[in-house]
């Protein structure tokens, strides 16, 4: 392939054939937590309501493994874009330098604080010992999840979109065949209940990465990993941490606001706890796609602005929004036909299950204006800009959010937290506007 491919072909064929692949992809992760979940709420409602009790810590590994593996992306293509190869292969090797010091850290830290941090939430004796028995399973393969995700960027930011296709595909459907085998016990499995889920999304998550290392040593990339590049560099590790750190806090801000969320929402009933976890499984099938075209466009944003093709850039944002824009009014009109549907798919209480039909439908309504959020966020991270990036998620998942769900429970109650998403989203989708067209003019 022409190494110079990504300011050369047309702009929708490139975009198309880098983002299919991540949105597919993402289409599948997103099936693997729905069933995930489907299935942990088969074991009880109690087991469903620690799942989300736990996920917030869940999304901060995630988080942290994804937000550098993006620094790590942009810092690579940038370079690549400029033509400096030996920059290039500098980021890749520290950056996984980096993400080893990460995987321990986390995988320490994260099993440390569950048991206190799930005391913060329930009183319930059951979802503690629930929570603490999926948590401890799963957050052992914290390593798995942070290298896997770095080499997913390494693969993504040299245009190889079909190869992290193949890793994910293959670690999701691991997990979902997994998944009732041990959750049940069918066949010779043992029946290990919500260790069973925690479990089963660890092989996969496993495999994921022992197939990025099989391509990366079978068909090495145009990127390599060099023993002598591995002393620190301060330079290159200062620039991986000013666009790792903003993105890492860019997708730990939700857990944040979850956490902050479930405190507001517990004072009523911990049905509503169960609704907003219900909620962020089933908004997995919007933003992860959306998110995988945001994937696809990144590199192409970060190549070009190196190449320094600005009218480029501004024709790659502009047909993302309208991507990202048809998925979440999708998602709206699902949501506004279906809900009760949906949350039948988690539980079977019909109190539970109004409450969350309310809520979907209320949510739904700031889907197709959070698309401006999502594509500016994803192109400032491409463009090396992670702090602006970050003032557009601090605006959407911390700053406008919380306090509207606040003061809007004061008058409202519960309900009042459920329109404070989509007030978030319609004041973040001006600012992200603002900041990012301040960013590209500036840039021009």
């Amino acid at each position: 392939m022409n190494d110079t491919f990504m300011k050369e072909k047309p702009v929708l064929p490139l975009l198309l054939s880098m983002a299919l692949p991540m949105v597919l992809s993402m289409l599948v992760n997103s099936l693997y937590n729905i069933v995930d979940s489907f299935f942990v709420a088969r074991i009880s409602e109690d087991a469903m309501t620690a799942l989300s009790l736990v996920y917030p810590v869940q999304n901060l590994i995630n988080a942290v493994g994804i937000g550098f593996g993006i620094g790590i992306n942009a810092v690579i293509a940038l370079h690549l874009g400029a033509q400096e190869q030996r920059a290039a292969d500098q980021a890749a090797t520290q950056g996984l330098l980096m993400a080893a010091v990460h995987s321990v850290l986390m995988t320490v830290g994260s099993l440390a604080v569950m048991p206190s941090f799930l005391r913060m939430f329930t009183s319930s004796a059951a979802i503690q010992a629930l929570g603490v028995q999926y948590s401890t399973i799963a957050f052992a393969f914290t390593p798995a999840i942070i290298f896997g995700v770095s080499f997913e960027k390494l693969f993504q930011a040299v245009g190889s979109m079909q190869v992290t296709m193949v890793s994910m595909l293959c670690g999701c459907l691991t997990n979902i065949v997994l998944d009732p085998l041990l959750i049940f016990g069918i066949g010779p499995f043992p029946a290990m209940g919500i260790r069973g889920a925690a479990l089963a999304t660890g092989i996969g998550q496993v495999l994921t990465l022992v197939i990025y290392l099989v391509i990366y040593a079978v068909r090495p990339p145009r990127v390599r990993i060099r023993r002598e590049l591995l002393r620190p560099e301060l330079t290159m590790i200062g620039r991986l941490y000013s666009i790792g750190i903003p993105a890492a806090l860019n997708l730990a801000l939700p857990s944040f606001l979850i956490s902050a969320l479930n405190v507001i929402l517990a004072a009523w009933s911990e049905v509503y706890v169960l609704v907003l976890g219900i909620y962020y499984k089933l908004q997995t099938f919007l933003y992860l796609p959306a998110n995988g075209i945001v994937q696809g466009m990144r590199p192409l944003v970060g190549y070009n602005y190196g190449a320094g093709e600005y009218r480029r850039v501004q024709q790659i944002y502009r047909i993302v929004l309208c991507m990202c824009g048809g998925i979440m009014a999708a998602g709206m009109l699902v949501c506004l036909a279906v809900p009760g549907v949906l949350m039948g798919l988690f539980t079977q209480n019909p109190d539970t299950v109004t409450v969350g039909t309310s809520a979907l439908r209320i949510i739904s309504m700031g889907f197709v204006v959070s698309a401006f959020s999502v594509t500016s966020s994803g192109a400032l991270e491409g463009l090396g800009k992670g702090a602006e990036s970050l003032i557009i998620s601090l605006c959407r998942y911390a700053l406008i959010i919380i306090p509207a769900a606040f003061v809007l429970s004061r008058f409202f109650g519960p309900v009042g937290v459920w329109h404070a998403f989509w007030v978030a989203e319609t004041l973040t989708a001006l600012i992200s506007l603002a900041v990012y067209h301040r960013v590209v003019k500036s840039a021009s």
